[in-house]
């Protein structure tokens, strides 16, 4: 859970590929113990995560202390614990309380515990421009998404993987 907590709050602006992903994978491998959030929290309590994701980002930092905190305190340690939490509507209004998490991060959270969620990043919104699609508000444009999964017969987190790896250039 420790890396699932970085890598939404670590992801935003970020060439995932080239410079999350490895620090993503050195954290799983050096913090195993972190693979909880109450034992990503104990690590948290006596390392610096900046040095261990070798990332100099204090409001990144910041949310990934803030959500760590926060399902802590509702109870979430595992990845089926947040799947199940961000089923309820007003769960995912209290992950947005935390700076640093709108509703890409929020929808990008589903993903990586196993959800099938559209998560509306820079990719998408060029892929969606590029098909003559307007520039739409955040739910809006997730629904023309998932309308198209469905239309597709795949999955939205499906759909949303395969666009996100053709533009970005990481299916190449």
């Amino acid at each position: 859970m420790g890396v699932v907590i970085c890598d939404a709050s670590f992801h935003a602006r970020c060439m995932y590929e080239a410079t999350l992903r490895p620090r993503l994978e050195r954290l799983a491998q050096a913090w195993p113990d972190a693979a909880t959030v109450r034992g990503f929290k104990t690590r948290l309590a006596t390392e610096d995560l900046a040095r261990a994701m070798a990332f100099n980002a204090p409001r990144k930092v910041a949310t990934a202390h803030a959500l760590t905190e926060l399902l802590t305190a509702h109870g979430g340690d595992t990845h089926a614990d947040l799947r199940a939490w961000l089923g309820r509507p007003a769960h995912r209004a209290t992950l947005r309380a935390v700076t640093g998490v709108g509703p890409k991060t929020v929808d990008y959270l589903g993903n990586l515990v196993g959800g099938s969620q559209v998560a509306i990043d820079v990719h998408l919104r060029t892929f969606a421009a590029e098909a003559g699609i307007p520039d739409l508000p955040y739910a809006e444009l997730r629904g023309v998404y998932e309308e198209a999964a469905v239309l597709l017969g795949h999955e939205p987190g499906g759909l949303d993987h395969a666009v996100w790896r053709y533009v970005s250039g990481a299916a190449r």
